[in-house]
This record gives structure tokens, sequence and C-alpha cells, in this order.
């Protein structure tokens, strides 16, 4: 009798009851007031706003403002540390061997990541500031490279035989 109880305990699953298989995901911008469209239909006008999301969502955050460049980020759900010791302590302690195939399907081991979602929004001056010195630190390592290769090149052909 007891070990029947266990199992109509578990089979909602120990990481689906204790963390649920939906969170709160948040999005913060700086302005602050931006507006936040998801790819799975979610919307809110003005930034910070918090929405309840299935954790095992993936889809992309698009945030946009008057007088500033649209930002899109991705938004994954990833199985996290506290998801994992929460269905194995849980099922573990309740012998859940459908309860953790119900957690690992359900979601409840996941988290969203990013969360929260900080994005900070720039006008087109300072993006395309961004981007030059973004490209010129590129060029720089692809010189710091080249100049590597040089030298040990010039290593190598020192240390040949009959050089």
């Amino acid at each position: 009798m007891v070990a029947l109880a266990a199992i109509t305990l578990c089979l909602p699953a120990c990481a689906s009851i204790l963390r649920g298989v939906d969170e709160d995901f948040k999005v913060e911008s700086t302005p602050s007031g931006a507006r936040v469209t998801t790819s799975n239909g979610f919307q809110c006008d003005a930034t910070p706003c918090t929405f309840r999301m299935p954790r095992k969502s993936n889809f992309t955050a698009t945030v946009t403002m008057d007088g500033y460049v649209t930002q899109e980020h991705a938004v994954v759900g990833r199985v996290s540390r506290n998801g994992i010791v929460t269905m194995a302590v849980g099922n573990g302690i309740l012998g859940g061997g459908i309860g953790a195939a119900v957690d690992a399907t359900s979601g409840a081991m996941r988290d969203l990541t990013p969360n929260p979602l900080v994005v900070e929004l720039l006008t087109p001056a300072q993006d395309a500031e961004r981007l030059a010195q973004e490209a010129a630190r590129q060029a720089e390592e692809a010189a710091a490279a080249a100049a590597a290769a040089s030298t040990a090149a010039a290593a190598a052909e020192d240390a040949a035989p009959g050089a």
C-alpha cells in the first residue's frame, strides 16, 4: 500500500511538483520602456516585464524602442543543476522511475537562459561605434596572429638542418 502511494505521488514527477513546468521570464532594458515580443507569441508594451513561460521553451525575444536599434536574443530551456538535483533527490527518495521520465520530458528540469534577459539598447550612432570598435579589435587580433605565425615560421626555418 505504501509503495502504491509513493508511485502515485511520483507520477506527476518530483521536479514537476517542486519546480513546476513554467517559470517567470523577465526582460529588463536600459532605457526602460521598450516593447518585447517573443517568437512563441508573448509580448509586453514596456520593460521591465515578466512572462510566465514553459521551462522547455526555445524562442527569440525581440526588443524594440523608437530611436534605438532593434535587438533579437535567443532564449533556450537548458537542463539546470537545480532541476537535476530536485528530480534526482525527489524521485530517488520516492523511487520514481516514472517520475524521472515525466520530469525529463515536461521541462521541469530546465531553466530559461538567459533569465533575466538584460538588454542595453543602443542608438544607431552608438551601434555604429560598437561595430567599428569590434572590427578594429578583430583586425588587431588578426595582425597579432599573423605576426606570431611569421615568428614561428622564422624559428622553424632557423632550426631546420642545414640552415
